[in-house]
């Protein structure tokens, strides 16, 4: 049961961090490459769609890297496991405190509504996220290890 418990959990991190390696470094690319406001309507409705489902992927994959490092304990990765469980909870972390509140203004704006800095206030997420993405990753990598 703990090694399905631990595929699940890495499968599950690692999906997310795909999901997150390809918003900063293919998706955000795209609408930003767009002509005319199409570029800032498609980053307000990314804003809201992921924005409904990635709080409870980064959650539920905290939970899953805490139960498999209480459930493995006395396993030689539990060390790496514990501090994947600590990135993840940075990211977390980072995400309520820097990047949801650029994120909640972000899926609100249209062209008729966004402020004159919006393109700022996006480069300034697209920096942070950025930094979450290398704090995932180095989450992901510690629980790859783990399961050898």
């Amino acid at each position: 049961m703990l090694n399905a418990l631990e595929v699940v959990t890495t499968v599950v991190v690692g999906v997310m961090v795909g999901v997150e390696f390809s918003v900063a470094f293919v998706i955000n690319r795209i609408l930003n490459a767009l002509p005319g406001d199409a570029g800032q309507l498609g980053h307000a409705h990314g804003g809201r769609m992921l924005g409904a489902v990635m709080p409870f992927w980064y959650i539920g994959s905290l939970v899953l890297a805490a139960i498999w490092a209480i459930a493995g304990w006395h396993d030689h990765g539990t060390g790496l496991v514990v501090t994947a469980a600590g990135l993840l909870i940075l990211s977390v972390i980072m995400s309520i405190l820097l990047l949801v509140p650029i994120n909640n203004r972000n899926k609100t704006w249209t062209p008729e509504n966004r402020p004159a800095d919006w393109k700022e206030q996006l480069n300034r997420w697209n920096r942070w996220h950025y930094v979450r993405v290398a704090v995932l990753i180095a989450a992901f990598a510690l629980l790859a290890a783990a399961l050898t």
